[in-house]
C-alpha cells in the first residue's frame, strides 16, 4: 500500500525505539504493555467470541513459513490450506496474472453480499516473513469465517464472502502501484463490485499498541459502524477518532467502483516493509481486539 502524505519520522524512530527495547505483551482480555501507563490501558473486553489466541496461533504459523511472495512455492502451499479453512472455500484465478489465485469462501445470506478480507502475500524482500502485513489480516479472516459459520445472525443478514486477495504487494516500487500491486483485489473489484454491497479490508490489525483512525479514504458511515461495534464490546481504544492520511490499499477498487469500504491499517507501523515485521511486532491482544470489534459488525448486520 501507499501513503499520500508521508508520516513523521520522529514517530516512525520513537515506537521503532521502543520494540528494540523488548516491550512485552500481556496475554488476551484486556491485556496492555508491561511498561505502559496504567491509566492509558485499554478496558477489558467485553465479549469473547473471536479467539485471539487461536488467530495468533495461525499469524505465527504462517510466519514460520518464511517469505511467503505472491507466486511463490510457499505461497502456493499456504492457500491450499486457507482454502480448506474458510467454509465452502474456493480458489478463483486472478486473470493475466498467471499462478495468482484469490481464496474465496462464504456464508449464505440475503444478496448484495459483505466482503470482509485480506491479503495474504508477503513482499519481496529478503528475509520478510509479513506477520503483520499479511498473515495478521489473514489469520483474522479464517476466525471470523470459524466464528461466523456456526453463529446465528439476524434474519435477513446478508451474504457474507471471505475473500483472501493474492498479489497485494507491488512487484516494481519505481511504477504506479495499481500497474504491479493490488493485483487480486482489482480482478476481484471488475468480477464482483456489482454484487457486493460493502467491503471490510483487513491489513494491519496485529501489531503492539494497535490504534486504528479512519483512513481518509474509507466510507464514513462504514466506519461510524464499525466504531459503534468496537464500543459496543469493549474497544473503543483500538478505534480512536479522527482520521489518517489517504491509503491505496485493496479496499481501492472498490471504493472506485462505487462500493462502501474500509481499510483497518494502522500505518503508524514502524515494521512496514522491514524485517522487524516479525513475532516480536504483532500482538494476541491487538489481534483480539480487531477482531472482537469486525466479529460484531458482521454478526449483527440486517
Amino acid at each position: 500500500m501507499t501513503v499520500l502524505l508521508l508520516k513523521a519520522l520522529a514517530i516512525g524512530v520513537t515506537v521503532v525505539t521502543l520494540l528494540a527495547a523488548g516491550v512485552a505483551v500481556a496475554a488476551v482480555g484486556g491485556a496492555f504493555d508491561q511498561d505502559e501507563n496504567p491509566a492509558a490501558r485499554p478496558a477489558a473486553l467485553q465479549a469473547d467470541r473471536f479467539d485471539g489466541r487461536r488467530a495468533f496461533a495461525e499469524l505465527r504459523r504462517q510466519v514460520e513459513l518464511g517469505p511467503r511472495p505472491a507466486g511463490s512455492t510457499r505461497l502456493r502451499k499456504l492457500a491450499e490450506r486457507l482454502r480448506r479453512s474458510l467454509p465452502r472455500g474456493r480458489f478463483e484465478a486472478v486473470p493475466n496474472h498467471p499462478g495468482l489465485r484469490n481464496i474465496v469462501g462464504h456464508l449464505p445470506g440475503t444478496k448484495p453480499a459483505v466482503v470482509v478480507a485480506a491479503h495474504y502475500d508477503t513482499k519481496k524482500l529478503k528475509g520478510f516473513v509479513g506477520a503483520n502485513d499479511g498473515a495478521g489480516g489473514t489469520a483474522a479472516v479464517l476466525e471470523l469465517a470459524r466464528v461466523l459459520r456456526r453463529m446465528k445472525r439476524p434474519e435477513g443478514a446478508p451474504e457474507l464472502r471471505f475473500v483472501l486477495f493474492d498479489g497485494e504487494e507491488a512487484t516494481n516500487d519505481k511504477a504506479d502501484f495499481r500497474l504491479t500491486g493490488l493485483r487480486g483485489s482489482q480482478a476481484y473489484a471488475r468480477a464482483h463490485a456489482d454484487e457486493l454491497r460493502a467491503v471490510v479490508v483487513l491489513d494491519f490489525v496485529a501489531d503492539k499498541r494497535l490504534r486504528i483512525r479512519r483512513e481518509a479514504g474509507s466510507d464514513r458511515e462504514l466506519w461510524s459502524r464499525l466504531r459503534a461495534a468496537a464500543r459496543a464490546v469493549g474497544a473503543r481504544s483500538t478505534f480512536p477518532p479522527g482520521a489518517q492520511d489517504e491509503i491505496t490499499d485493496d479496499h481501492t477498487p472498490f471504493v472506485e467502483a462505487g462500493v462502501p469500504a474500509i481499510d483497518l491499517i494502522d500505518f503508524d507501523f514502524p515494521c512496514w516493509h522491514k524485517a522487524c515485521d516479525d513475532m516480536s511486532a504483532v500482538s494476541a491482544a491487538s489481534l483480539d481486539r480487531s477482531g472482537e470489534a469486525v466479529l460484531e459488525l458482521l454478526r449483527t448486520w440486517r
